[in-house]
Order: structure tokens, then sequence, then C-alpha cells
């Protein structure tokens, strides 16, 4: 089956309202802009769904972020309000206290922090301006555990979680977005390498084997697998015990 962006689209945009209109009437979309396609399109449907007088953007480098132009001409194109909050301060503050108290954090744990921080800072801007907080997560990243649970897997709405790379792509061109945020090549924010360096394969084809079960590679099918199993428990809420009265 084709994918079909313009229905795609439209179906999310009218999903967005219906759920404004239950969750957060009167409320923006706060929306964490990194300049690359998902929160671009994300923002963008926000923008169409709702207007740009209820979307807000935020900008969070760590420290100096070498691709921090390419977020604000999303902001400009957009014609968006958006804020900049810098997290290198407490991401320093808390990794000194942490390693003061427990010792050297591992290499995980200084990737994850900088996501979970960012997740923070997005609600509390979100609770400062009358804001709902979207989550930008696509299907490739959630299919093999490619996000920080707690961090930028977590959100009130959801727009795209449901969609490939390649098809959170095409519904990016169709809302106009400039085809350098489309085409911008994910890095993850964490550690600074390119996310198909750190996955070992490509979205394309992440996104083949996830729509049609079809991938050539034996190797990369099995490490598609097993990482999917993996990470499953990350889209799942956390378990609890069921206790009967």
């Amino acid at each position: 089956m084709s994918f079909d962006a313009l229905k795609v689209k439209n179906d999310i945009v009218k999903w967005i309202r219906d759920w404004f209109d239950e969750n957060g009437r009167g409320c923006k979309a706060v929306v964490g802009i990194s300049g690359g396609k998902d929160s671009s399109t994300v923002a963008a449907l926000c923008v169409e769904a709702l207007g740009k007088n209820r979307v807000f953007g935020v900008l969070m480098p760590n420290g100096v972020q070498h691709d921090i132009d390419m977020a604000q001409l999303l902001v400009r194109h957009l014609g968006i309000e958006s804020a900049t909050v810098n997290i290198k301060g407490a991401f320093d503050a808390l990794s000194a206290e942490v390693e003061g108290a427990v010792g050297e954090m591992t290499a995980q744990a200084k990737n994850n922090l900088p996501a979970r921080l960012r997740m923070s800072t997005l609600y509390a801007v979100s609770q400062t301006v009358n804001g709902r907080v979207a989550n930008t997560c696509n299907l490739s990243e959630d299919w093999v555990g490619y996000s920080t649970r707690y961090g930028d897997n977590a959100g009130d709405f959801s727009p795209i979680s449901k969609l490939t790379v390649q098809e959170v792509k095409a519904v990016g061109r169709l809302l106009g977005l400039p085809e350098e945020l489309v085409e911008k090549t994910p890095i993850d924010g964490l550690c600074g390498k390119t996310d198909e360096d750190n996955l070992g394969f490509s979205y394309a084809i992440l996104d083949k084997y996830i729509r049609t079960g079809v991938c050539e590679d034996e190797e990369i099918r099995k490490k598609i697998d097993r990482m999917h199993e993996l990470n499953l428990f990350k889209l799942k809420y956390m378990p609890c015990f069921e206790y009967q009265a």
C-alpha cells in the first residue's frame, strides 16, 4: 500500500485539534526544537492544527550546539514564538552532584542525562506558558529503542510516533518545510554521532523492514529484531503490582 502523505497529514492535523479540544482547550503546543525533520514536522503540524500563536518552540543546546542555526531557521520559517534554554549549567551541576555521591557516571548515564534534562525543561516551560508538551519520536526510532526513557520518548501527545522516517519526511515536505530541515542528517544529540552510525544500518533499510518485513541482509535483520525485542519496555508504562483489596 502506498503512503498517502496528504491524507495522513490531514488526519494528524485533525487529531491534534481534537486532542487539544479535549485535553488543552486554549493551551499552546510546546515543542522541543532541534532543527531535524521530526521536531520540524511536529511543529509544522501543530501550526497547521492550532495556528502559529499557539505553538511555542524551545531550543535546548547543551553548551555550544554547532547546528542550532537549523533550529533557528525552523522558528523563523514557521513564525512561532520561541525561547532558548541552555542546559549545560544544569548538566554540569547535576553530573558533579551525582559523581560526588556515587562515583563516576557511566557513559550511558552521561549520554542520557541531557535528554532527561531537556524533557524537564519542556515541562517547566509548558507549565509556565500554559502548554502541552509534544513528543517528537517517530516509529523507526521507537522500533529499535533509539530514544531515552522519560527523556525524548515522553510527552503529552505524540503526532508522528506511528510514522517511519521516510513517511515523516514526506509529510514534512507536504507541509512546505525547507529541504535542509527535512534532509538534515540526524544526530543523536547525545554523543555527537549520526543516528545511522550508532545503529549500524540506514533508516531506509529499517523503514522497509518495518513496513514490508523484507530485509535482504540477514545479519541486519537479526540485529533489528534483537534491538526491537530488547527495547519494547520503553514503549510501555512502568509495570505495577496489581493489588486486590
